[in-house]
């Protein structure tokens, strides 16, 4: 098997760091070729940081991260410490990385890389707002050749909205960001709130990863018993949703999604709905299918795998 290289956009965040984990513990499936940041969960000055942390736990202080914009398009900055905390990944004990922040910009660094890839050869995920790959694909639109395709979290269709009534915080922070990628022209799956709310993590979960029993499965224990705090008492839930590893888990292992092609359309002016993401599920347009949108997975297939891979970093 060749590994399949990928470009991981993030905002760490606890989901995005577990994220991460679950994609480094994967080298035969995933060759990560870069982890770009940008402002989104928390500030990027936090967002860099804690990718760079999450590299030193994994012990994978070779990966290059970039800082990237630090601020939407568009509209002003939206963050969220009121669900990660402070640090944007409460949970663990913060400590300045040994893994070392590149000196370029994340969008210098996908636009040279994808200009000089292969036709149809990187993935990109962005677990978090898509102001970097927009702002690549408006400065040099020849990087859409390089891309296979883009696997993202964001957006909502019968969940409603996380953040406001009707938009999930990812495609809200940059909704023209979301626009531009979702219309780029390449193959989308997209991970929204209808299957990230399916995957609690319950406090039976947590203590499974937890008896793993490694440095990384205590800081995914660690930030998961964080993380749930805010999400269980606004959902009344067992467990937080884990949203942003359902986009490295569908690249391992897309048997355990169910998706669909259809199309989305993003709002980006009414101040009421800014940030909806219009699915047509039921195909009643007929705008162009543009995503493949997710709406069903194995919650318990899901876990299986995050707790089989998190054991690799014990071995």
């Amino acid at each position: 098997m060749v590994a399949s290289p990928v470009i991981i956009d993030c905002d760490p965040g606890q989901d995005d760091a577990v994220a991460l984990f679950l994609a480094m513990a994967s080298p035969d499936e995933l060759d990560i070729l870069g982890i770009t940041t940008v402002a989104g969960n928390v500030p990027l000055e936090l967002t860099q940081r804690n990718a760079r942390m999450m590299c030193d736990i994994a012990g994978r202080k070779d990966l290059p991260v970039f800082a990237g914009c630090e601020r939407p398009l568009v509209r002003a900055p939206i963050t969220a410490e009121y669900i990660h905390g402070n640090t944007g990944i409460d949970g663990v004990d913060v400590f300045e990385p040994v893994t070392p922040l590149q000196d370029d910009h994340a969008v210098s660094f996908i636009v040279e890389t994808l200009v000089d890839a292969e036709p149809d050869s990187i993935t990109l995920v962005p677990t978090g707002p898509m102001t970097n790959i927009a702002a690549a694909i408006g400065r040099s639109p020849e990087v859409v050749k390089g891309i296979r395709q883009i696997v993202s979290m964001g957006g909502a269709m019968r969940e409603g909205g996380n953040r406001s009534p009707s938009a999930e915080f990812n495609i809200l922070v940059d909704p023209h960001a979301a626009e531009v990628v979702y219309n780029c022209g390449k193959p989308i799956i997209a991970m929204g709130l209808d299957v990230t709310h399916q995957v609690l993590s319950t406090r039976e979960r947590v203590a499974r990863i937890r008896d793993v029993g490694n440095d990384v499965a205590d800081a995914t224990a660690g930030m998961l018993s964080f993380f749930h705090r805010y999400d269980t008492k606004k959902y009344g839930s067992e467990g937080a949703p884990l949203h942003d590893p359902c986009t490295v888990a569908w690249l391992l292992r897309p048997d355990l999604f169910a998706t669909k092609r259809c199309n989305i359309s993003v709002e980006k002016d009414s101040e009421l709905t800014l940030g909806h993401t219009a699915v047509d599920f039921w195909h009643v347009t007929d705008r162009p299918h543009n995503v493949d949108w997710a709406y069903e997975v194995d919650a318990d297939g899901f876990y299986d795998l995050l707790v089989e891979r998190l054991a690799r970093f014990g071995s």
